[in-house]
C-alpha cells in the first residue's frame, strides 16, 4: 500500500505543536542517537481475521476527556491548510510525495482521531489517530512511512512560508499488541525547540497512534489500546 502522504505522521505531530509555530517546550530526549533497529515485532498468533471497522466505530473507541482524567481539554480540528507541502533534505521522505501531506493523516480511509490539550499548555498536548484495514495492510503502510522518516536524522518541511527544521530518531517501543513502533521527533522553528514522541501499535485490523508530549504519550498509551481493541 502507498501512503498518499509525505508525512502523514509528522504533520500529525505538527497539528499537535500548530504548525505556524513550534511551541516553546525544553523537554529533552534520553536516548543520545538514533537507533537503526528494526521495528519491534511482537509475533505469535494474531486474531482471527475480522472485516474493518468503519469510522464511526473508530470514532467510539478514541479516547476522550474522562478516560484521560482532570485537566485535559478536547481541541477543536484545525482548519484545513492549502499550502503546499515540501520535503527538503530527506530523498526517502520527499519520494512518498510531500504536496499532500497537509492532510496530516494517514491515507488508510477508515479512520478516527482526537487532539487534547492539556491545563491549557500548549507544550502538553496528546492526539490520538485509529485507523483499521487488514492486518496486512496497516503493517505494511506505517513501517514504510516509519522507515522513510527515520531514514534522514535531519530534514526540514517547508508549508508556505513556514520552514521547520525536524530531527527523527526510533527509539524502543513498549511490548503491545502485533506489531510495534515509536520514534521521537525534534521540532525546530522561529527559535523555539519541541520533541513530540509518537507511538504506533497494531492490533488485528486495527492501528493505535498516540503522540504529544513524550511522558502523556507513555502515561495514556495502555488506556488508548485497551478502549481501541473494545467493541461497543
Amino acid at each position: 500500500m502507498r501512503l498518499s502522504t509525505t508525512t502523514a505522521l509528522g504533520l500529525s505531530a505538527l497539528s499537535v505543536l500548530a504548525l505556524a509555530g513550534c511551541s516553546a517546550s525544553t523537554q529533552s530526549a534520553n536516548d543520545p542517537a538514533a537507533s537503526s533497529a528494526a521495528p519491534a515485532h511482537r509475533g505469535g498468533n494474531e486474531a482471527k481475521a475480522s472485516a474493518p471497522l468503519s469510522s464511526a466505530e473508530l470514532g467510539k473507541r478514541l479516547l476522550d476527556d474522562g478516560d484521560l482524567g482532570e485537566g485535559y481539554t478536547r481541541k477543536a480540528k484545525p482548519a484545513v491548510r492549502r499550502d503546499d507541502v515540501s520535503v527538503i533534505g530527506c530523498p526517502a521522505l520527499a519520494k512518498l510525495g510531500g504536496d499532500t501531506a497537509t492532510g496530516s493523516s494517514l491515507s488508510f480511509p477508515r479512520k478516527a482521531k482526537a487532539s487534547f490539550t492539556y491545563s491549557g499548555s500548549s507544550s502538553s498536548e496528546v492526539s490520538e489517530e485509529l485507523y483499521s484495514d487488514s492486518a496486512t495492510k496497516l503493517s505494511t503502510g506505517i513501517e514504510e512511512i516509519f522507515d522513510a522518516m527515520v531514514s534522514c536524522s535531519s530534514y526540514q518541511v517547508a508549508s508556505g512560508s513556514s520552514v521547520i527544521d525536524i530531527g527523527a530518531r526510533k527509539t524502543t517501543a513498549p511490548n503491545l499488541g502485533d506489531e510495534q513502533w515509536s520514534q521521537l521527533l525534534t521540532f525546530s522553528a522561529s527559535g523555539q525547540r519541541s520533541i513530540v514522541k509518537q507511538t504506533a501499535i497494531r492490533t488485528g485490523n486495527i492501528l493505535v497512534i498516540v503522540s504529544g508530549s513524550p511522558g502523556l504519550v507513555d502515561a495514556h498509551l495502555d488506556k488508548a489500546l485497551a478502549k481501541a481493541r473494545t467493541a461497543r
